[in-house]
């Protein structure tokens, strides 16, 4: 893999969820110089970090005590975790596996090139996933922008906050797309009344 090969993954926020501390700090220590990396040892640390952090991609191991992996994944899906999960795990795969909501499904032991592989496999499908929520809300937010005096946006709280959601929207897909000059095209569309 060349420098240029892991560029595209340098912005991403990956958690790594592993009960055995070694394992975790492992898979940490592989992916260190390639993205932004936290790690976390049980499932309340890893609904934690996700909730408290803007988290991209969690590598989630599914035999963990206390509470796991497959119960950590639910919790993120109920509470709406806007990422990519990917189970990183020993377990091997049942049909129980069709009731779980993951992206993808690695077997351990996985190699450095496999790990920046899936991480930038699972960054693209993130970043249009989010372009196209970005690209609802703007047109949103543009059109009421074309159309309605400044003051009456200013005073409505709904408008405020369309405007914050879709800066927050366009921060994480350019950090995310490997090209996001997709994003200033998206301003050359008129939405004015004729």
């Amino acid at each position: 893999m060349t420098e240029t090969d892991t560029a595209d993954v340098s912005d991403v926020r990956v958690l790594v969820v592993d009960d055995e501390k070694e394992v975790a700090d492992a898979y940490a220590l592989r992916l260190r110089d390639v993205c932004d990396v936290e790690t976390a040892y049980n499932g309340p640390e890893a609904l934690e970090t996700a909730d408290e952090e803007t988290i991209d991609i969690v590598l989630l191991d599914r035999r963990m005590p206390e509470m796991s992996g497959d119960e950590v994944l639910r919790r993120l899906r109920d509470h709406s975790f806007v990422g990519r999960v990917v189970m990183l795990t020993a377990v091997d795969p049942g049909f129980d596996v069709l009731d779980l909501p993951f992206d993808d499904y690695l077997r351990k032991p996985v190699e450095r090139e496999g790990l920046v592989s899936a991480i930038d496999h699972h960054r693209e499908v993130l970043a249009y996933d989010l372009l196209g929520e970005y690209f609802s809300a703007e047109s949103k937010r543009a059109v009421l922008a074309a159309e309605l005096p400044a003051e009456a946006r200013a005073d409505h709280d709904g408008y405020g906050e369309q405007a914050a959601r879709v800066e927050r929207l366009e921060k994480r897909v350019r950090r995310l797309l490997a090209d996001p000059g997709i994003l200033d095209t998206f301003g050359d569309i008129g939405r004015e009344g004729i």
